[in-house]
Parts: structure tokens; sequence; C-alpha cells
């Protein structure tokens, strides 16, 4: 009987331990989207009809873009544009990702520019009307200038404005991870948008729970201290949100068919 209510003690107390966000709120924290703009289309459609649905039920939602919206994918110009417009009308936040620093650092250098177009940077100016003609043919200084005629100042600006952090209760949202050990106030911005050991391999508590993008898995992967949603949308055709409300988690994820077509799965409701 004794330990009956011991194990009854302790159970409560690892419930109540569970990290959780504020009440009243749900929050939505969108992996790497990489050019997809279908698959973030077709997410976007389900969250609007959740939220429509939480509104209803005084519930505030909150986006949380955790970067990568750029390269490898057909259609970054698309989904820059497409989240620049989301956050008009819905409180949408974005990080830094490892990419969107290259794509700012490469219209002025020359070394990040030749890094940029080897890891999908060529795809991204493809989709800001660059011809691969004239791409094929052009130096990177001649690739310099093309981008600054073809990407609008406008998606520049809005870049630029992304953030490195956001913690909501009792979870911290960031592109890559975190240096274990290191107060979040003296992480380096690099460490934030690239690291991946020994962030990943690290198994103790980090204070609040990490949710990140960046490394690639076949599913989403809960460790306990870290929760890793990027399910390589531009390889895969996947796209996952973790959707968060008090203790309760769960994913929704936009998927290519075979077919071709794009099927949400996990959405409470449907648009």
């Amino acid at each position: 009987m004794i330990e009956y209510f011991k194990s009854k003690l302790t159970s409560s107390k690892a419930k109540e331990d569970q990290p959780k966000v504020p009440k009243g709120q749900r929050v939505y924290a969108i992996g790497d989207v990489h050019g997809r703009l279908d698959l973030l289309e077709a997410l976007a459609r389900d969250i609007e009809a959740e939220i429509a649905e939480g509104e209803a039920e005084s519930v505030e939602s909150l986006i949380i873009m955790l970067g990568d919206l750029v390269d490898r994918g057909p259609d970054s110009a698309g989904v820059v544009d497409f989240v620049k417009k989301w956050r008009k009308r819905r409180d949408v936040r974005i990080l830094w990702g490892n990419h969107e620093e290259m794509f700012v650092k490469a219209f002025e250098d020359e070394d990040v520019l030749r890094h940029f177009l080897r890891h999908g940077g060529r795809e991204t100016l493809m989709s800001y009307g660059m011809e691969r003609k004239a791409f094929s043919k052009s130096s990177l200084e001649e690739i310099q200038a093309l981008m600054e005629a073809m990407v609008p100042a406008k998606h520049r600006k809005f870049i630029s404005n992304f953030e490195d952090m956001v913690l909501v209760g009792d979870y911290l949202f960031v592109h890559a991870g975190i240096k274990p050990g290191v107060p979040l106030e003296e992480q380096k911005k690099r460490t934030l948008r690239w690291i991946r050991e020994p962030f990943l391999s690290h198994k103790d508590p980090h204070g609040p729970v990490v949710v990140h993008g960046h490394t690639i898995t076949d599913e989403p992967v809960n460790a306990g201290n870290r929760i890793g949603i990027d399910t390589g949308a531009y390889a895969t055709g996947r796209l996952t949100a973790l959707v968060l409300e008090g203790k309760k988690r769960r994913y929704i994820a936009a998927r290519e068919t075979k077919k071709g077509n794009i099927k949400v799965e996990g959405a409470r409701v449907s648009a």
C-alpha cells in the first residue's frame, strides 16, 4: 500500500513537472521549409482552420518558423513572400537559419556566395528569376550584381529582422540548437544557427526544452531535453509542425503523396 501511494505521488509530481506553454496559448513550430511553398501552403491552411476554431475558444495562437525558409527547394522566393504576408495577419515569429545567414552574406562576400551556391543557393536564385544560361556564364561578381537586381530589397530587409531564439513557457525555439552548459544570453549566433554536436548527443536537461530544426530525421525526434522537427521537406516531401498547448504536444505534417498531391496529417480540423 505504501509503495502504491509512493507511485501515485511520483506520477503526480512527474505530471506537474512536464514542460508547458502558458495557459490559453497554442504554439505552432514549423520546421525547415527549404523552398517547398506547396507544402507550407497546405500546412498553413490546416493551421489557419485550427486557429479559427481556437479563436472561438479564446485561444491565442503563435506561429514560429524555425528558419531555413530558403535554398534547395524550388520556390524560396515564394516561401519568403508567403511568410511575409502571413506575418501581417497572424502572430508569426521567424528564426534565422544557417541558410538565411549564407543568403544575406552572399551579397557581399564571394567566399560565402560560393558556399551558398553549393548548398542550394542556386535554386534560390532561380526562384527569383535568374536564368540558368546567365547563371552558368557569370562570374561570382556578376552573380552578385544579378542578385542585387533580382532579389527585392523588401525581402532582404524582411530576412534581416529574423530572430535567433524565442522563449515561450518551458520551451526554447532555435534553428540548430544551443551549446550545452552555456547561459542563453551568452549563446553565440553561429551556434544557434549551425550547431550539431555536442548539442544533439547531450543527454542532460538544458533548462527549457529546445525545439529545433537544422538536422534532418525521418520522424520528429523527442529526446526529452530537445525536440527536432526537420523532416527534410525539400528531399522527402514532408514538412512537420510541432503543436504545443498547455502540457500537450502533437504533430502536423504536410506530405507529398506518390501521386504528387499534398496530404496534411494530424490536424484537428480540416480546412
